[in-house]
């Protein structure tokens, strides 16, 4: 079994990728492979609604100069998959968003390719906002078919500057958790 998780975040190093570390640990003590896609910062472009996926439904967006074909393909290949994004203004990261766009119109043009894969969200926040971005990341898992699997808490870790979220003991014991669950939510599906 694999997951793959996207970190939206442009820091490769900063609170985003800190958290989804800690969901890794539990998967991979469990003998899960994990891999980790950095998204943040990369040039990219949001979905147009050409509609050419459903019209060539090779399992691909038609745009093919950024890195959202390569992690299409990567969401088909993995059991599970993990959205990670830091909180900008109250919601994901422009990357993150074109990736769920494009990613998600691709899937139902194909036939719902994530259909009963398991999709969790991982959201860095400095104060405020990240309920409507962690909402945002599991819409895209509810309409892809995909099953969410809970935490103890919202999968929320409250941090500024890169580092700080280590500071936050309870973001961490959810992180913790939600690896453990997702762990155990995909053993029950896939073994």
């Amino acid at each position: 079994m694999k997951v793959v998780a996207f970190n939206g975040s442009p820091r490769k190093e900063g609170n985003t990728a800190t958290l989804i570390k800690y969901v890794f640990e539990e998967l991979e003590k469990e003998g899960i492979e994990t891999e980790l896609v950095h998204i943040g910062g990369k040039k990219t472009i949001g979905c147009t609604a050409c509609m050419k996926c459903y019209e060539n439904k090779d399992r691909r967006c038609v745009f093919n100069d950024d890195f959202v074909n390569e992690c299409i393909a990567k969401m088909i290949d993995a059991d599970g998959i993990i959205l990670a994004s830091p909180t900008y203004f109250t919601d994901i990261t422009t990357e993150m968003k074109a990736l769920i766009d494009r990613a998600g119109f691709v899937s139902k043009a194909n036939g719902d390719l994530f259909k009963r894969k398991v999709g969790a969200s991982v959201v860095a926040v400095r104060r405020a906002g990240s309920i409507h971005a962690f909402t945002t990341m599991n819409n895209f898992f509810t309409i892809s078919q995909m099953i969410i699997p809970g935490s103890m808490y919202w999968n929320i870790g409250v941090g500024g500057a890169p580092g700080d979220v280590q500071k936050d003991e309870e973001g961490i014991r959810t992180m913790l958790t939600l690896g453990q669950n997702m762990a155990w939510l995909m053993k029950k599906l896939y073994l």
